[in-house]
Formats: structure tokens, C-alpha cells, sequence
């Protein structure tokens, strides 16, 4: 089981979902928040069983299909990106295995929904795919050793870390490259932690543009896996609960190929993690 949040009567709502079937939480529990950051503020991973356990028990069902899926989390406190963090990403693009992780930030302005359109913007045409895992931070974490560090960790989910290229090259930093409106795809739903590998390891990570692979690889191909991230963040700053780690992405992209290849108006972009998900999106020009 999973849940996904949604669009009802146009207001978010959170939802348990049970094969081809949903279990509203907003019916069944209105005093629960509508967003995944704020569920696990409110209780972590605890709260997470507790809504699944309450929509178990509920006969009240939806269909699945036809759902519009919204973002899992728009509350985060903190959305933190690891750069180059794929041995295959390291080579493509001619770099030294970093001793320490590239680090960046997300805004959730640029987050969109599982089935929802990745946009081109108007001043670029080089909007490129990343298909990364994101690890939901459960409990506040400073100065957490790596042997508990997934202690920390209540779920997972799909992320697309949509880049535009020109724009992450202007600077040293990539941060606006990284933050186009309607360049982040999310979801399509959290995946308890209980549920999959310690770390989300093992898993295959795949990208794929109209149904043609762009990037394949293993979750344990990461140079600073879930574990060693929540200790290397913990020590510098207070990891909060509903916090998002975006885990870096494989080699493959666009930017790196001869020639260069990015997406485009008409394009559908799946990101794919075994266990977790598959991430759709259509792609539009702004």
C-alpha cells in the first residue's frame, strides 16, 4: 500500500491507496493535514501507520484511475539535492569522485504531480532529465551516526530533478537551473520505508523519454547512499521531520550526449524505480 495526494473539489487531499482503489483520509480523518510534510510533521513515520491502519479499516473507496495527483510534499521545511552522486553520472561528466556531497537546494514552487506537464520555459530550450529517489526525512536528526541514520528515514518516492542547462551553467552555483517553475516531477506516491530495502538499496533507477531508455542504473551505484547523507546533513544542520533528500541521478543525461539531447513539447518523460514507482509526465512549452 501507498499514499498518493490528490486533487478533490480543488483542495489537496491526502489518500491510502489499495491497489485500483483509494481510501480518502480527508473522509475518513478530516483532522489529518493534506500534505505528506505535514503528516510526518506531525508524528513521522507513526502517524504515516496510523493513517494507513485508519484507511484499512475503511469501506469507503475510490477509483484510482482518473485522479489528478498532486505533489507528495509542498511543506518541507527543507527540499536538500545531492549533484554527482552516480559513479556513471561522475564519468560522463569528466569529474573527480567528489570526497564530500555536491549540495543544492529545491523549492517547492517548482514541484509537479505524477501525470501533470514538465514546462520548457520560454528562455531555454534545454530542459534535461534526472531520475532520482527522494527519501523523506521521519524524526528531527542532528548529529546522527550512519549506523542509525535510517532510523530517520520514513519513506520514499520518484523524483524527476528537472534541469535547464544554460541556466545551471550561468553560475558556479546550479541553484536557478535547478528551479524553473514546472521542471520537478514528484510522485507519484510515499512508499513506507518498512516496506522496500534498508536505504531503498538495490533498486533499479530508470529514465525514459517517449519509451526510449535514457538511463538505467542501481540505487547502489550512489557514491553517498541514504544512510551516509543523513549523517553528513545531521552534522551541519537539523534535519526536520517531512524534510525531502533528493538523491542525485544516474549518468545518461541529456546534456551529455553528442550531441546534446533535451526534452521537448509532445515528449513523455517516465522516471521508474523498482518497488517505488513510475513517475509520467507530458512535457509542454510555457
Amino acid at each position: 500500500m501507498a499514499i498518493i495526494r490528490f486533487e478533490k473539489n480543488g483542495a489537496a487531499t491526502l489518500g491510502v491507496r489499495f491497489d485500483n482503489e483509494v481510501v480518502d483520509l480527508s473522509e475518513i480523518a478530516p483532522h489529518l493535514p493534506t500534505d505528506m510534510a505535514e503528516l510526518l510533521q506531525q508524528g513521522g513515520a507513526e502517524a504515516v501507520q496510523k493513517a494507513i491502519a485508519l484507511a484499512k479499516g475503511s469501506k469507503s473507496r475510490i477509483a484510482y484511475e482518473g485522479l489528478k495527483l498532486l505533489p507528495l510534499a509542498m511543506k518541507s521545511v527543507k527540499t536538500i539535492c545531492l549533484g554527482l552522486n552516480y559513479h556513471d553520472h561522475i564519468n560522463e561528466n569528466k569529474r573527480e569522485v567528489p570526497q564530500y556531497p555536491m549540495v543544492f537546494f529545491r523549492s517547492a514552487s517548482s514541484f509537479v504531480g505524477h501525470g501533470q506537464p514538465l514546462v520548457v520555459p520560454k528562455v531555454s530550450a534545454m530542459l534535461d532529465w534526472e531520475a532520482e529517489l527522494v527519501a523523506f526525512v521521519g524524526k528531527r536528526a542532528r548529529h546522527v551516526s550512519e549506523a542509525d541514520a535510517l532510523d530517520y528515514i520514513a519513506g520514499y518516492s520518484c523524483f524527476n530533478d528537472g534541469s535547464i542547462r544554460d541556466y545551471q551553467r550561468k553560475t558556479a552555483q546550479w541553484t536557478i537551473g535547478k528551479n524553473f517553475d514546472g521542471t520537478g516531477g514528484f510522485g507519484p506516491e510515499f512508499i513506507p520505508a518498512s516496506q522496500l530495502p534498508a536505504g531503498a538499496k538495490g533498486l533499479k533507477i530508470e529514465c525514459r523519454v517517449n519509451g526510449e531508455v535514457m538511463q538505467s542504473a542501481n540505487t547502489s551505484d550512489m557514491i553517498f547512499d541514504v544512510a551516509r547523507t543523513v549523517h553528513l546533513m545531521s552534522e551541519c544542520l537539523t534535519l526536520e521531520p517531512g524534510d525531502l533528500l533528493v538523491m542525485g541521478t544516474p549518468g545518461g543525461v541529456g546534456i551529455a550526449r553528442n550531441p546534446p539531447l533535451f526534452m521537448k513539447a509532445g515528449d513523455v518523460c517516465e522516471i521508474e524505480i523498482e518497488k517505488i514507482g513510475i513517475l509520467r509526465n507530458p512535457v509542454v512549452a510555457e
